[in-house]
């Protein structure tokens, strides 16, 4: 059985942050590059991990965002960071985080989201594809973001309000990939 340890940014040892660190750039080191701006986007919240032989070798975490939809604005865990170790994948770690982060975000968010193509491993997980254009929530107003169209998955929480999954959603402002 995979243990899924739950852990505040906080409470993450230094020596956490250089293998989480090192398992990032292991993970995107075929795709986009993981940058310092997503690393910094990972904290500030929750992180869930699997350890082998003492170290980490897979991770989500999710921090509080406010997503816009419906005239709506939902408290939402947004899932930042998934990655498993490429020596350790195909053995359930990744579900089992998503398990263990899909459970907090119903416990304690309006929403859940995060962005991915990897629609049918989210699904499968309960996840839904955003149906609707997605946009930022800037100082010069609502602009969209027509590249992240069909990428933002949500999972609705017992606490969700019923949506129209395809009106606009949007998003505040971050620097780096604002989704």
């Amino acid at each position: 059985m995979t243990v899924v340890r739950r852990v505040a940014s906080k409470d993450l040892r230094p020596d956490e942050l250089v293998t989480l660190r090192a398992l990032f750039d292991a993970s995107w080191a075929d795709d986009d590059r993981f940058t310092d701006e997503d690393w910094d986007h990972t904290f500030g919240g929750v992180h869930f991990v699997v350890e082998d032989g003492g170290a980490i070798v897979s991770h989500a975490s999710v921090v509080k965002r406010v997503l816009h939809t419906n005239g709506l604005d939902l408290a939402t865990g947004y899932v930042e960071a998934v990655a498993t170790s490429p020596t350790h994948r195909r053995r359930g770690y990744s579900s089992a985080i998503m398990r263990a982060a899909g459970a907090y975000i119903d416990q304690t968010f309006q929403l859940g989201a995060l962005g991915s193509d990897l629609h049918a491993f989210y699904e499968r997980l309960g996840w839904i594809v955003w149906k609707g254009p997605t946009a930022v929530r800037t100082d010069e107003g609502v602009i969209a973001t027509p590249k992240e169209d069909g990428y933002i998955l949500v999972r609705l929480t017992p606490t969700s309000p019923q949506l129209d999954m395809a009106a606009q959603i949007s998003c505040d402002w971050r620097s780096g990939d604002v989704w």
